[in-house]
Formats: C-alpha cells, structure tokens, sequence
C-alpha cells in the first residue's frame, strides 16, 4: 500500500511537470508565431510604404508636367 501511494505521488509529480513543460512549449511556440505574424506585418508595412512613395513620386512628376504644360500654354 505503502508502494502504491509512493508510486502514486510519483505519477502525480511527472503528470504535472509533464503539463508545466507541454504549456511553456506552447507559450513558447505562441510566442514564435506572435513574432513571425509580426515580421510578416512589418514587411508588408515597408512593401506598402515603398508602393506609397513610389506613387507619391509619380504624382509629383505629373503636377511638374501638368505646371509645364499650363506655362507653355499661358504663354502663348
């Protein structure tokens, strides 16, 4: 009997060690892929920022056209 509650307790000790080392693996793992979402945001944010400044440019140049022509035409 003795034997029995000792193995037991024993079982009891691994079993919950067993959980507190399954849940800081998925703590862990959530926390990798928390971060992985993150890169992933951050890229897509540079992407967007990127095609942004590139159509802000292509604005620019066509207000630059745009002022060309109405000059040329005022000075007519």
């Amino acid at each position: 009997m003795r034997f029995m509650s000792s193995t037991l307790a024993a079982l009891m000790v691994v079993s919950t060690i067993a959980v507190g080392c399954a849940s800081h693996s998925e703590e862990v793992t959530r926390a990798e892929q928390a971060a992985t979402r993150a890169e992933d945001a951050a890229r897509r944010a540079e992407s967007a920022a990127s095609r942004v400044e590139a159509a802000a440019q292509r604005a620019e140049a066509a207000a630059e056209k745009a002022e060309r022509m109405f000059s040329k035409h005022l000075r007519k």
